[in-house]
């Protein structure tokens, strides 16, 4: 397989049409695709190259109910507060949207997990995050919307609710599922680029 500037040209257009999704359509996600998705996530770097991750498929309602419930009742300890304060109108009633319900609204949820125990001392982020970017990236190259949410996580209730074991930590929920209505391309910022020192 050869790369070259197609290739680049097919993930900036990828990376630029991925968005944040907070309400979904009942449409199924097939099982066989959340399997690629989850198999194109571990083609990510991680330190040491440990592949802490775990990754947990949630599409039983009542435990997506329940995730949901969770996600809500954080949001509305603390979080609306902050996002008021520090993102404008718009973005904050998407995310309420999202936190009340539109992300447990999904088909499916996936609960990126680290093992601790397989990771070094202090890098269990950087051993994540790739992974879950990758899955972000692949589901929208399938035509689907996600989002990065960790309102559900810290503490022991997401861990209690799933049942994990000791040294395994739940990351981040990553709704997958239709978009319930289209998304408008992201607004970025330019690079800040700085050459050889700041």
């Amino acid at each position: 397989m050869t790369h070259g500037p197609e290739q680049l040209d097919q993930l900036e257009s990828v990376a630029r049409a991925q968005r944040a999704t907070r309400s979904f359509t009942r449409e199924p996600v097939d099982d066989n695709l959340v399997d690629r998705l989850l198999a194109l996530a571990t083609r990510s770097p991680s330190a040491g190259n440990s592949q802490p991750w775990e990754f947990i498929v949630v599409r039983d309602p009542a435990t997506r109910h329940a995730i949901g419930a969770l996600t809500s009742s954080r949001w509305s300890s603390g979080a609306r507060d902050w996002s008021q304060a520090n993102l404008g109108p718009e973005l904050t009633a998407d995310v309420d949207t999202g936190a009340t319900g539109g992300v447990a609204g999904a088909p499916v949820l996936v609960i990126v997990c680290a093992d601790t125990d397989r990771c070094p001392p202090g890098s269990v982020g950087e051993s994540v995050w790739p992974a879950v970017q990758n899955l972000l990236l692949g589901a929208t190259a399938a035509g689907l919307g996600s989002a990065l949410t960790t309102l559900a996580t810290g503490g022991r209730d997401l861990a209690a609710l799933l049942g994990l074991p000791p040294g395994v930590e739940a990351m981040a929920v990553v709704p997958l599922g239709h978009p319930a209505r289209p998304l408008r391309p992201g607004r970025r910022e330019p690079p800040r680029i700085h050459h050889d020192s700041w």
